[in-house]
């Protein structure tokens, strides 16, 4: 399901966009070696989307998790990010939704591994990790736009309440990799039927406060496909470039 994006809500990010450029390319042309690189990927194949009857036995049928091939791809991912960027990631942010969380664990597996194995293809095939290597957090602010244009009301929380059990979000990460001591950015998940310019802001203001707080960090930021269409495709300036992970490909920007 699409939706037209009003013109208040293209103007605002064109604008924001071409603020932070402006600034980002100041701070290029001073100190070139200290250019930050920001990576966003789209979590990887959800169960509902290849096997709809699973909605009908679901206890959480608005968070459904990957299904085996989306953890292969995830972490094939991974492998791709650490073989051929020319840059290490320092910290991951990820939306708390298990499909989010299983695409992060299995990339940070890829990216932390002590040995690098081609032939890996998935975090199971990883035998030792360096927990020194980055740090991942949960960010409230990543999580799905909470309307009924990403997902449908019937099978919505009755009560609008998304909720999530951090700590065990939290244990599925490889051991030593969550770092405890960041403070979310948003402190609770987005209100139900937030608007598109209401998500398009919280993009936007998330990604700079990110930016603004980790200066000298690479970030991959782990997070859903509305969110890339509404909001990146017109702030890749902001850039580097992309990861986008889409359900069935892995495509670089």
């Amino acid at each position: 399901m699409y939706t037209t994006i009003t013109s208040n809500v293209v103007s605002k990010v064109t604008a924001a966009a071409a603020t932070i450029r402006a600034t980002m390319e100041s701070a290029k042309s001073k100190n070139p070696d200290s250019y930050q690189n920001i990576l966003m990927m789209r979590h990887g194949d959800r169960i509902d989307k290849i096997d709809p009857l699973w909605l009908d036995t679901a206890a959480r049928p608005w968070d459904p998790p990957l299904v085996q091939d989306g953890m292969v791809r995830a972490f094939q991912t991974g492998q791709r990010i650490r073989s051929q960027i020319q840059f290490p990631i320092h910290r991951v942010f990820v939306s708390p939704f298990i499909r989010c969380i299983q695409t992060a664990s299995e990339v940070i597996a890829a990216l932390s591994a002590v040995d690098f194995d081609p032939n890996a293809t998935s975090s199971k095939d990883v035998t030792s990790i360096d927990k020194y290597k980055l740090k991942v957090s949960i960010e409230f602010g990543l999580s799905e736009m909470l309307n009924s244009i990403a997902i449908k009301p019937e099978i919505a929380p009755k009560d609008g309440k998304f909720d999530f059990m951090i700590s065990e979000l939290e244990a599925i990460f490889p051991d030593g990799m969550v770092d405890h001591s960041v403070d979310p950015v948003y402190k609770e998940m987005p209100q139900w039927e937030e608007t598109v310019e209401g998500c398009t802001d919280r993009f936007l203001s998330l990604i700079k406060t990110l930016a603004d707080k980790y200066p000298s960090e690479n970030l991959l930021l782990v997070t859903h496909g509305k969110q890339t269409h509404y909001v990146l495709k017109s702030f890749w300036i902001f850039y580097t470039f992309f990861l986008l992970c889409f359900s069935g490909e892995n495509i670089f920007f």
